[in-house]
This record gives C-alpha cells, sequence and structure tokens, in this order.
C-alpha cells in the first residue's frame, strides 16, 4: 500500500508540540512563521486546516518565572492561563499576514465525552472552517484536573480529527515515525513508512509509558492513531523541526503513515446508523422529499414528537406514512422539539426564548 499525500487533504488536522514551538530562548518565531507559511499554502488548495498546539503552559510559565521541571497543579493550570493568550496571539500574527483568521478553542476530555458538547465543539468547528478561519485548539489546560484530561495532545488531535471530519491527521514530534524497536538503542530496528493496521505487533513496538501519567511518547502516538483510523482519518508521524515541516512530509521527508478503515463521512454514518433511537420526529411529505435531497431537518417539517431524548440522542425519523427514513442525533430535547415542531426557524427564540440552531437535525448527523 502507498502513503497518502498530504497535499491532497481536504481537511487536515496538525499537531504540534512545545519543543517544536518553544526552545530555551521563548517562542521560536522563524519556526512558527515557516509552519504558518504552509498553512496558507494548503489553505490556497482548498484545504482546511485546524491546529491542535501545545505550548501553553511552556510560554507562560516563562512569563511567571516559575522554576523549570514538573508543576504543582495550580501552577500549570496558571502558567497555563498566562500562555495560552500569548499562544493565540502568535497563531494570530504568523497567520494574519495571509489574510487568514484565527480562533481559540479549548477542550477537555468531557467535551467529546458528552454528546451535547460533542455536538457543539463539532457544530463550531464546521462553522469556523466554512468562514475560511484556521482554529487553534489546546487542551483547556486551567479547568482540567486529571480525571477530564485527555493528558496529551496526540489524543486530543486524533479526537479533534475525528470530531470535524478530516481525512489527514500529522503529528509533528520530535522523531520520524515508528520504527520496529527503539533506533537509539537498536541498530537492527526498521522505519515502518506505512501501517496498514495497528495489530498487537504494532502496538508492542511502542514500548511501555515511563508512567501512568507519560505524555507524548510513541504509545500515545499509536493510540492516537488507533482513534483516527477508526473515524476514517490517516495519520502520519513526521519529524517537525524543519521551517517549513508540511512542506517537507509533502516532498517525501521520512514519516510514518497509518491506513484509515473508512471514509470519514462514511465512519460517522456506522457509528450513527448503530445508535438505538431514543425518540421518533414525525415529518411531513415536504420535509419527507428534503431528506430524500439530502436537507437537514427543519422544525417546520415536524408533524408530532414521541419519546424523551436530549440534545445529541439519536432519534428515529419517520415519514407520512409510518416509513422510517433516517436516523439523525438531534440539536433539541424532546420537550423543545415538541415546542418549535411546524413552526419556521426564524420563531425558535421567540418560541423557546433563546436562539437555537435552524435545523433540528443536520444532515452531517443523519444516515438515511
Amino acid at each position: 500500500m502507498t502513503a497518502p499525500r498530504l497535499e491532497a487533504a481536504r481537511r487536515l488536522v496538525v499537531k504540534i508540540g512545545s519543543a517544536l514551538l518553544v526552545g530555551p530562548d521563548g517562542l521560536r518565531g522563524d519556526w512558527l512563521r515557516g509552519l504558518c507559511d504552509d498553512v496558507a499554502a494548503w489553505r490556497a488548495r482548498g484545504c482546511d486546516v485546524v491546529l491542535v498546539s501545545s505550548g501553553s503552559i511552556a510560554l507562560g510559565r516563562r512569563v511567571l518565572g516559575l522554576a523549570p521541571g514538573a508543576l504543582p497543579l495550580e501552577q500549570a493550570q496558571a502558567a497555563a492561563a498566562v500562555g495560552q493568550i500569548r499562544l493565540a496571539r502568535a497563531y494570530e500574527e504568523a497567520l494574519a499576514p495571509h489574510g487568514v483568521p484565527t480562533a481559540q478553542i479549548l477542550l477537555t476530555l468531557e467535551d467529546s465525552a458528552d454528546r451535547r458538547r460533542y455536538l457543539n465543539s463539532r457544530a463550531t468547528m464546521q462553522t469556523l472552517l466554512s468562514l475560511g478561519v484556521v482554529p487553534i485548539v489546546n487542551e483547556n489546560d486551567t479547568v482540567a484536573t486529571d480525571e477530564i484530561r485527555f493528558g496529551d495532545n496526540d489524543r486530543l488531535a486524533a479526537q479533534i480529527a475525528v470530531t470535524c471530519g478530516a481525512d489527514q491527521l500529522l503529528l509533528l514530534s520530535d522523531v520520524d515515525g515508528l520504527y520496529t524497536a527503539n533506533p537509539k538503542t537498536d541498530p537492527s530496528a526498521r522505519h515502518l513508512p506505512v501501517i496498514e493496521a495497528i495489530t498487537p505487533q504494532i502496538e508492542a513496538m511502542g514500548g511501555d509509558p515511563v508512567s501512568g501519567l507519560s505524555k507524548g511518547g510513541m504509545k500515545t502516538k499509536l493510540m492516537a492513531a488507533r482513534t483516527a483510523v477508526a473515524g476514517g482519518c490517516a495519520m502520519a508521524i513526521a519529524e517537525g523541526s524543519v521551517l517549513r515541516p508540511l512542506t517537507a512530509v509533502a516532498q517525501g521527508a521520512r514519516a510514518s503513515w497509518f491506513l484509515p478503515e473508512a471514509d470519514p463521512q462514511l465512519a460517522r454514518k456506522r457509528w450513527i446508523a448503530a445508535m438505538k433511537p431514543k425518540g421518533v420526529l414525525h415529518v411531513d411529505d415536504g420535509a419527507a422529499r428534503a431528506l430524500a435531497h439530502g436537507k437537514s431537518l427543519l422544525p417546520a417539517g415536524i408533524t408530532r414528537v414521541e419519546g424523551a431524548f436530549g440534545r445529541g440522542d439519536p432519534v428515529a425519523i419517520t415519514g407520512p406514512g409510518g416509513e422510517r427514513l433516517a436516523t439523525g442525533l438531534t440539536r433539541y430535547t424532546a420537550d423543545e422539539a415538541g415546542r418549535i415542531a411546524g413552526h419556521h426557524s426564524a420563531q425558535i427564540e421567540t418560541i423557546l426564548g433563546y436562539p437555537g440552531r435552524a435545523a433540528l437535525v443536520h444532515r452531517d448527523d443523519m444516515v438515511t
């Protein structure tokens, strides 16, 4: 099997580690500008780009004058709060000459585990990308405690790739890929350019983490790969210290590619189709025709609501004759859906007392 071509990506997530972005003297401005030159070039090809960037704690601790080494949780969160604003501003300034707007998104593990938060973050990211924005994503270190942490940005990046339907994920690291053994200690170690399946043998090549809190090692990258490929996203591990890291990978720099199990949209549709509906939305002829043409389900087309469901729960959608038309994830609770059923989207705020989303079930969250 051949490796995917990075320049052919339609939606690309790039993970940047702290060591690439922040050096002994602070922010590596030349490297950041080179990365952003690449981001602008990929966007000019029509590719959406999302950056998952570490670096907030490294930047913040310098400002606060904190000693080297591991920080207590409170100091790490304080450093993140100080560094995050500087990190976002650095990306904004590096992309501004290209006319590329940026946005900051801070997430915790809870945001992906909770279906309602997951859908909200997915909708926000989709909207930003549709508006030509490059989201800068990081773990919300200022509020996250151990039980709601991803723990490393490799796994966060994989979750973001699945959330936004990316077809490629690039982990920029201090290593150029996966080897059969540690190349620093085993001269017979072979580099693996393409990994078709993550077998137990492949997982064993990642070695054991130093501790249960190990961050950024090959073990976490393999965990990220498992998440990404299951969601239909190809993933690469590449050495990222060169000034134009995306260009380097596109031009053949050594990397390890993990091949996806399915197309991102197909993988998501299978996931939704496997869910058991918690309610039923009955629709009229007009809505049934719209769904048949790939449209979202609007409140105006709903004639009756059954069941008890919350935001983000799966619901069945049935036509006037009771035929099953689709399964989808609802953006409203059963009570809210019942109140806005039969009304135009422009009336949602008047009925509910707060603004809502125009579609009750968006076409991206629906399988017919």
